[in-house]
């Protein structure tokens, strides 16, 4: 008999588990209350990067001394609100112990590689067989800098980088405004990733994958996932807040608001949302021909099918916490800087702004592995920056996983009860 699985989460880790899932020939159900690829996932508005490159995580060592600022900044590129931190401390905690040293930012960055190399190849892959290839570009991603000395103060990260396998070109003042000509001049130095890509419209990608998962014969349930029925060790039903959708097997891919699923799979997870932003100005008068990141601003910059999006920012203030859109308009002012060819002042109606939830464990590393409740159900979430990068080969793992094999890649650092 046919396996039938419960994919929760139509976002883009749900997507390419779906798409896998088929492959091998389950029958899926893909259950989630929302519109696939729409304003309201991170999947919709994160920072287009296909980057192999993502793998130190967010906290290295001697950040604990920057928290006082964190707290008094509330338009800082990392904030955390007042309200909010007596509830986040405990994961705070854990996050700036994740980056005490560089050993264990190392670690981390061992663990993440395999999950991130070949991304732009495997999305292409995926995207071509759903009929999107043109949403996929390979065309590499630069980090840039004020100078050279500026990326000398990260030395230590692009090292650990180097051990894990990412190499790149170093780009003088010369090579980096031929490659990029509407660069600010003020850049002077950049390292260019070869084996980074980006999507050109991740709503509409998602959306796409969801839609040749269907194509293939899935379900797209439009429910909301609450819990299992789970007998003698054994998932029976997915719960939701339309009835019951009998499976043998489900897959909690639900970004941020996975926690609550995953507790009732016997699992407490730290799971925490790190809220970011983006800025995205229609009909820009430049166009960046790779994806970038300006170290001064620590966002993304990157030409898509709607615009020129700088997207980034984090803000700890949980789920439900209205957003500061200042943290919008200092993407949008980024924009400005980087770019002497877009207009000082820009019409209102020309910059579209959107805040998400980035799915984040306080390590950098997802949660990827089944539950203590039942081995049929697995969690597929908390990917934090590298959600969009990571999807294609997680969802590979999770079929591997649902089939009983060993996964492609080791997994173990992403045990879902490593912080039990």
């Amino acid at each position: 008999m046919t396996r039938h699985v419960a994919i929760i989460g139509a976002g883009i880790v749900g997507a390419c588990s779906a798409i896998e899932a088929l492959r091998l020939g389950f029958r899926v159900t893909i259950i989630d209350p929302a519109e696939p690829g729409g304003e309201q996932s991170a999947s919709y508005g994160n920072g287009c990067w296909l980057s192999p490159m993502s793998v130190i995580p967010p906290a290295f060592p001697g950040l604990w001394k920057k928290v006082p600022k964190f707290l008094m900044d509330p338009l800082g590129p990392l904030a955390i609100r007042w309200s909010y931190f007596p509830r986040v401390f405990p994961w705070l905690l854990r996050y700036l112990r994740a980056g005490w040293t560089w050993d264990s930012v190392e670690e981390t960055a061992r663990a993440l590689r395999p999950l991130v190399v070949d991304a732009p190849a495997l999305h292409l892959r995926i995207a071509e067989e759903a009929g999107v290839g043109h949403l996929i570009e390979r065309r590499g991603l630069i980090y840039v800098y004020p100078t050279r000395a500026a990326f000398e103060a990260e030395a230590m990260a692009w090292e650990i980088r180097h051990r894990v396998g990412v190499r790149w070109i170093e780009l003088d003042s010369n090579d980096l405004h031929q490659r990029e000509p509407d660069l600010d001049r003020r850049y002077t130095f950049g390292v260019m990733v070869e084996e980074g890509g980006h999507c050109t419209d991740p709503g509409a990608y998602t959306a796409a994958l969801v839609a040749h998962a269907v194509g293939q014969g899935a379900e797209l349930r439009r429910a909301a996932a609450t819990g299992f029925r789970i007998e003698a060790g054994r998932l029976k039903a997915v719960l939701t807040d339309a009835g019951e959708v009998a499976a043998d097997a489900a897959v909690i891919a639900a970004g941020a608001h996975s926690k609550p699923l995953a507790a009732a799979a016997g699992d407490q997870v730290p799971l925490e949302t790190e809220r970011g932003y983006h800025a995205e100005v229609s009909d820009p008068e430049v166009s960046p021909r790779h994806g970038l990141m300006p170290s001064d601003g620590k966002m993304s910059v990157m030409r898509t099918r709607n615009g020129l999006r700088c997207a980034g920012q984090v803000e700890i203030a949980g789920l439900d916490a209205a957003p500061n859109w200042q943290r919008a308009e200092i993407l949008r002012d980024h924009l400005l800087r980087c770019f002497p060819g877009l207009p000082r002042t820009l019409p209102t109606e020309r910059v579209k702004v959107w805040m998400g939830h980035r799915p984040s464990m306080p390590d950098g590393k997802p949660c990827l592995g089944p539950s203590r409740a039942s081995a049929d159900i697995l969690h597929a979430f908390g990917h934090g920056h590298t959600g969009l990068v990571a999807a294609a080969r997680t969802g590979r793992v999770v079929a591997d996983l649902l089939t009983g094999q060993t996964p492609e890649i080791p997994i173990g650092a992403f045990n879902p009860r490593r912080f039990a």
